[in-house]
């Protein structure tokens, strides 16, 4: 059985009773989610809508990820407070590529009907809310709402939405980068696809607060760094594999990349294969200009530069991959994506 390393006690979270169904789990919600009105969010959960208000000067950013037992986790390899970490990292890894401030979240779960009616089920509910609301104060984002719903079938369905805000004008994009901007990216590559691979063998992991694929840490301070000092042309997260997600910024900015082999910061379960198709690091692919000034770490964590940006030419691969004795081959999009066969 995979479980935690020193979980939080859920008498922190005390499970929920089902004596009153739905009404008692969003009492649940809002108890382990307390919030007191603040100038940013001044009505969160009990009334029909939170009422947000961003800063002077900024605008709203709003990205919403779905997380469906089945395909983005399972209960039987997946610890319940890693499942809702990783709920909420996936939103907060897209804000940071857009170099956001956190201001609030919204979460939808369905669950199967007899879930809450066990000890069992009750303590996943309170272990799962513990791990994201964990994640959401070390975040400092305010989970202002959602809704709840008994789920069509025996899988736990959930969607969360975050918002953000950013001084008007300035987020981050995909879709800005250019010839001869410079590739670098955060952290490690190809851990979680490693240790996933594992857990699908069969194998016993123990999984830590730095366990990659389990708790992932979203670049939010990175991302306000690269912003905020005008350091990037261009950003998006590594969600779905390298070759996927620098697929996207090159069609978003019309252009093309080189990626040198050796210089991937592969992480040391990881391959090749894993590190630029794996998915779900979660770090941050950007591109800066050559005349700009990298730091080679930002709030703790390694910036590598992996690669080249040029510009687009139909006679070459739109990805290519400088191999260390000098040859070159392409690099196709390998990493995840629904409905491909």
């Amino acid at each position: 059985m995979i479980v935690p390393a020193n979980p939080a006690p859920l008498s922190r979270y005390p499970p929920i009773s089902m004596k009153n169904g739905e009404l008692a789990l969003i009492d649940q919600i809002r108890a382990t989610f307390a919030h007191r009105p603040t100038p940013t969010i001044p009505l969160g959960i009990g009334d029909d809508c939170a009422i947000l208000r961003p800063p002077p000067g900024h605008e709203l950013l709003v990205t919403t990820d779905f997380t469906l037992e089945g395909r983005h986790f399972r209960r039987d390899l997946h610890p319940a407070a890693s499942v809702g970490h990783r709920c909420l990292a996936r939103g907060l890894s897209d804000l940071a590529a857009m170099g956001a401030t956190p201001l609030a979240a919204f979460l939808s779960l369905a669950l199967p009907a007899g879930l809450p009616t066990t000890a069992k089920g009750r303590r996943w509910i309170a272990s799962f809310l513990e791990g994201l609301h964990t994640l959401a104060q070390s975040a400092k984002v305010t989970l202002a709402g959602g809704d709840t719903s008994q789920s069509p079938s025996d899988h736990i369905l959930a969607d969360i939405i975050l918002i953000g805000t950013a001084p008007t004008g300035t987020a981050l994009r995909r879709s800005t980068a250019r010839p001869g901007d410079h590739i670098h990216v955060t952290g490690q590559l190809g851990g979680s696809a490693a240790e996933l691979q594992t857990l699908l063998t069969g194998k016993r992991i123990h999984p830590t607060q730095t366990s990659p694929h389990f708790y992932p840490t979203p670049r939010l301070k990175q991302g306000l760094h690269l912003r905020s000092q005008k350091l990037a042309t261009a950003c998006i997260d590594l969600s779905d594999g390298l070759s996927t997600d620098l697929t996207h910024l090159c069609e978003s900015s019309r252009v093309r990349a080189e990626i040198e082999a050796a210089a991937l910061p592969i992480h040391p379960k990881a391959t090749f294969n894993l590190a630029v198709n794996g998915g779900e690091d979660y770090e941050l692919l950007f591109t800066a200009a050559p005349a700009t000034r990298i730091p080679k770490q930002i709030a703790g964590v390694p910036i590598t530069r992996v690669g080249t940006i040029h510009r687009a030419s139909r006679a070459r691969p739109q990805i290519t991959v400088l191999n260390p004795d000098g040859t070159t081959h392409p690099l196709k999009a390998g990493g995840w994506e629904h409905f491909k066969a």
